[in-house]
């Protein structure tokens, strides 16, 4: 089922559950009214038989109690009208008549005059004998507790019933000792007034619940739009994996909201496909770059190998023992070259070994190494005490290509200068420096100027100090020195300057040697 269908049903139940009780609470609210409208009329007719009791109390028997009965009679044609079908004198109608204009009688017998309604009554007592009675065809059904208000007495009450077809309302008053008067009244206009009510009550609840479920339907169509643009969008993306696609907001609810959380979910997942997508290239490249570097240093050792395995001791010792040391110098190229490719491999992996150094002390003790390896070269330093937070491995490695870069290229007796101050260190040479169509890919994989072709390396070392200052937040950038050369600046932020004087010592200096 949609879920434009289920807001249809739901709104239309929800529709039909309101309208079904505001139906209910009308009709019982009517026929309630009506009742008491009955009720009170009742009662108003059973205030005229109060004029009964005295009479009642003084009857008899024998003669004497007929001849009160017959008086009885009389008052009753008088307060309650004359008994239907029978004859009455026109002294009679005419005191019922009077009776019922002062009273408000609406249960004679006679033809009901204006706003008036035909009624039934009669006198039972104790043992539940009809005294007397209204109508001569039409008996009221006597129940016991109608038969104990006439022995004990007590308050009145309403009951309904059915005599002869007819929907009667029956209110039972104590009539003087021993005697009870029953006053009835047709509910035939009520019953068929709440008939009507039902069937209209009925129409209108199946009219409004048609027009709700079309009203719903019509509201949930509107209000499934915008979902119905996510889901065509998120089957666009699943079908094309085109992720350039957006959704306009419709506004600030929940529905814009999704749409504006579904837009930044696709800018989220296009960048991430396009750096995957940057990552498989570079991750191709760097193969392809690393198969075509490592094809010339194996091909070479193993043709110097197959040589002196083929020549034997027929060889001359001179040029066996160069063969030998070409073998070693490949071989030191080509462990350098894989050492540079585990470097890149591993480079974008977290570090866990993150700690707070002395960065001036590593970069002292690099100093140190690369005059070890180069003993013409020197070295001019001075290196401001500053802390820094990274992995010291990975620090020392791209200093140690920067310097040993600068080392390559500086002519002898020429100085490195090399300089920390406010977390930048500068790695100065005074060689040929750097044309300016190759400065743009120094830092590149792989990528050897025309300067550098004709010297030992890998083309991997400036590419591992520009990974290492990404990873640290910092940069790397190469410029031509004011007087010949190439200037390196390698920046590294969250630095701070040694303010303790017992721990920050002289600035560390090297004058060239």
């Amino acid at each position: 089922m949609s879920f434009r269908r289920r807001i249809t049903i739901a709104s239309a139940a929800a529709v039909a559950v309101a309208v079904v009780l505001a139906s209910l609470l009308i009709y019982v609210l009517t026929s309630d009214q009506l009742h008491k409208q009955v009720d009170a009329q009742l009662t108003h007719r059973g205030a005229e038989a109060k004029v009964l009791t005295s009479a009642l109390e003084r009857q008899g028997t024998g003669k004497a109690g007929a001849s009160r009965r017959a008086r009885l009679r009389r008052a009753v044609e008088r307060a309650l009208g004359p008994p239907a079908g029978g004859s009455a004198t026109t002294g009679t109608r005419k005191a019922a008549t009077k009776a019922r204009s002062r009273s408000g009688n609406i249960f004679g017998n006679l033809p009901p005059g204006p706003d008036e309604v035909r009624g039934y009554q009669q006198v039972i007592d104790a043992g539940g004998t009809i005294l007397d009675r209204s109508a001569r065809g039409v008996s009221l059904p006597v129940e016991a507790r109608t038969r104990a208000l006439a022995k004990k007495g007590g308050s009145s009450f309403f009951r309904d019933a059915h005599v002869g077809g007819t929907h009667l309302r029956i209110l039972a008053e104590p009539l003087g000792t021993g005697r009870a008067v029953q006053l009835a009244q047709p509910l035939t206009e009520v019953d068929s007034l709440l008939s009507r009510l039902r069937l209209i009550l009925v129409l209108l609840d199946v009219g409004g619940i048609a027009l709700a479920a079309l009203l719903g339907r019509l509201v949930a169509g509107a209000a499934v739009q915008p979902l119905k643009r996510l889901t065509q969008a998120t089957e666009h993306v699943a079908l094309t994996q085109d992720l350039s696609g957006r959704i306009q907001p419709s506004g600030e609810d929940e529905l814009g909201r999704l749409a504006t959380s579904f837009n930044a979910m696709l800018d989220a997942l296009e960048s991430s496909m396009g750096a995957l997508d940057a990552s498989v290239h570079a991750q191709r490249q760097l193969v392809a770059d690393a198969s075509h570097e490592l094809r010339t240093p194996v091909t070479s050792v193993r043709t110097n190998i197959e040589i002196l395995q083929q020549s034997g001791q027929e060889m001359d010792p001179v040029e066996h023992r160069r063969l030998l040391s070409d073998v070693v110098e490949q071989i030191e190229e080509l462990t350098l070259l894989i050492n540079d490719l585990i470097e890149l491999a591993r480079g974008e992996e977290p570090r866990v070994d993150v700690e707070e150094l002395r960065l001036d002390l590593l970069v002292s003790e690099v100093i140190e190494r690369a005059h070890r390896r180069s003993q013409t070269t020197p070295f001019d330093a001075q290196l401001q005490p500053t802390f820094v937070t990274g992995v010291p491995s990975r620090l020392e490695r791209a200093i140690g290509n920067l310097i040993d870069n600068a080392v390559k290229y500086s002519p002898t007796g020429e100085p490195v200068e090399i300089r920390l101050h406010d977390g930048m260190l500068t790695v100065r040479d005074h060689g040929p420096g750097i044309a300016a169509e190759d400065l743009p890919h120094i830092f590149d994989r792989f990528y050897r100027g025309a300067e550098a072709r004709g010297r030992p390396g890998s083309g991997l070392g400036l590419a591992i100090v520009r990974q290492v200052a990404i990873q640290q937040g910092g940069s790397i950038a190469a410029e031509p020195a004011p007087s010949g050369g190439t200037l390196m600046r390698l920046t590294i932020p969250g630095t701070e300057a040694v303010a303790d004087a017992e721990e920050a010592q002289p600035l560390y200096e090297r004058s060239p040697a």
